[in-house]
C-alpha cells in the first residue's frame, strides 16, 4: 500500500520548465507587456483599479458560489441605507482585501504571511488566523467524497506557510520564471489550506500581488478568477492530478496560458473604456460650460454616480453637482434612477460595455 501523499517544501525537486512550458512563456510576457504600459495610459489609475477590482471580486466570489449582479454592486457601491445585499457585502469585502493588499505590497516590496493574514482578516472579517484545529477536508461538491486532506497540525501549517513566505520573497531560491513560480506558489497555498474558510478567494488575491511583486504589473487589474470559472472543473482536477500522480506540466500550462489569455482580454476591454472616455469627454467638452477632466474621470470611475461622489471629486456644492447631473440626465448621457429616497445616475455605454464584455468571455 502506497503511503499517502505529502506537501513538499520548496523548491521542489522538480523541473517544470519543460519544453511545452517554456515555448508558452514569450507570449504571456509579451502580453503582460503590453497591458502594464496600456493601463498606465489612462490618466485617472483608480478608474481601472475600480472596474477591475469589482469585476474580479465578482468572479472571485462566484467560483464560491457567492453570486451577485453587477446592478447589485453597482448600486452596493453607492452606499445607500435602503439597499443592502448579502452577496454584495461579501464581494465589497474582498475589494477591500485586494486594495489592503495591494497597498501592503506598494509599502513594502514583500509579500509575507503578515500581508496574506492581514487580507484574510479584511476579507472573512475575523482574526482567526491560520487553522488550529483539525477537521478540515476538501470534498467533492456533488458525491461528499473527500479528495484531499490538507496539513492538519498546525505547528506543520505555519512550517509550510513559512517556507512559501521565504519562497516567494528570495528569488535565489528557484531559477524559474515568475509565471512558472506563479503556478507553484498558487498550488502550494492552496494546498496548505491555512485558513478555516477563504482559502481559495486569498490564494487567487495571492496571485495577482505576486504579479506586482514581480515588476510584471503596476497596477492591480489583471485577475484569473474569470478564466478558472470558464474552466473550473478542469482547474480543480489539474489541481488533484499533482497531488496523486506529480503530473505538474498540464497545471503550470494552464496557469502560464490563463496569464496570456486573460491579459489580452483586459487589453481589448482597457482599449474600449479609453476609447469611450474620449468620446465622452469631446462630448462634455464641446457641449457643457461645466465640462471638466475631474467629471468625466468621476463618471468612469463610478458607472453608478450619485450626487456626494460629484461633490467629493470635483469640490462642488450638492447644489451645482446635482444641476450637472441632471443637466447630462436630460441630455440623455446619464440615465437617473431612485433607490429608496436617493437618486442615482447611470453611466449606460460604460455598464453595457463592462457586462456585454464580461458575457464573451464566458
Amino acid at each position: 500500500m502506497s503511503s499517502p501523499w505529502t506537501l513538499d517544501l520548496l523548491p521542489i525537486p522538480t523541473d517544470l520548465e519543460t519544453k511545452r512550458v517554456l515555448k508558452s512563456l514569450p507570449a504571456a510576457h509579451a502580453a503582460l507587456a503590453e497591458l502594464k504600459v496600456l493601463a498606465m495610459s489612462i490618466p485617472n489609475q483608480n478608474i481601472l483599479i475600480n472596474t477591475f477590482a469589482l469585476q474580479e471580486a465578482k468572479d472571485s466570489s462566484a467560483i464560491e458560489n457567492i453570486i451577485t449582479t453587477h446592478d447589485e454592486l453597482f448600486k452596493s457601491g453607492l452606499k445607500f441605507d435602503s439597499f443592502t445585499s448579502a452577496g454584495a457585502k461579501e464581494v465589497e469585502n474582498y475589494i477591500e482585501a485586494l486594495k489592503v493588499g495591494f497597498d501592503l505590497i506598494q509599502k513594502t516590496g514583500l509579500l509575507t504571511n503578515k500581508t496574506i493574514l492581514q487580507v484574510h482578516e479584511v476579507l472573512e472579517k475575523n482574526n482567526a488566523g491560520f487553522r488550529k484545529l483539525p477537521g478540515t477536508a476538501l470534498q467533492n461538491a456533488i458525491t461528499g467524497e473527500t479528495i484531499y486532506t490538507p496539513p492538519q497540525d498546525p505547528e506543520e501549517i505555519i512550517r509550510l506557510m513559512t517556507n512559501l513566505e521565504n519562497y516567494i520573497n528570495d528569488t535565489t531560491l528557484d531559477p524559474f520564471d515568475p509565471l512558472v513560480k506563479m503556478a507553484l506558489i498558487h498550488f502550494q497555498f492552496e494546498s496548505i489550506h491555512p485558513f478555516y474558510d477563504g482559502n481559495g478567494r486569498t490564494g487567487r488575491i495571492i496571485n495577482f500581488l505576486y504579479l506586482i511583486l514581480q515588476d510584471l504589473q503596476s497596477l492591480p487589474v489583471l485577475y484569473l478568477s474569470s478564466y478558472i470559472i470558464q474552466h473550473k472543473s478542469r482547474y480543480y482536477h489539474l489541481l488533484q492530478n499533482i497531488r496523486q500522480e506529480n503530473l505538474w506540466e498540464e497545471w503550470v500550462l494552464f496557469m502560464v496560458n490563463g496569464i496570456t489569455e486573460t491579459a489580452l482580454e483586459t487589453i481589448e476591454l482597457i482599449k474600449d473604456i479609453k476609447a469611450l472616455m474620449q468620446e465622452t469627454e469631446e462630448k462634455l467638452k464641446n457641449q457643457y460650460k461645466f465640462y471638466s477632466p475631474e467629471l468625466v474621470h468621476n463618471l468612469f470611475k463610478h458607472p453608478y454616480t450619485k450626487i456626494e461622489f460629484v461633490v467629493q471629486d470635483l469640490n462642488v456644492s450638492r447644489i451645482t453637482a446635482a444641476n450637472y447631473l441632471n443637466q447630462l440626465t436630460e441630455d440623455g448621457i446619464l440615465r437617473k434612477e431612485k433607490l429608496g429616497t436617493g437618486n442615482y445616475y447611470i453611466n449606460e455605454p460604460l455598464f453595457t460595455l463592462i457586462t456585454h464584455r464580461h458575457i464573451t468571455y464566458y
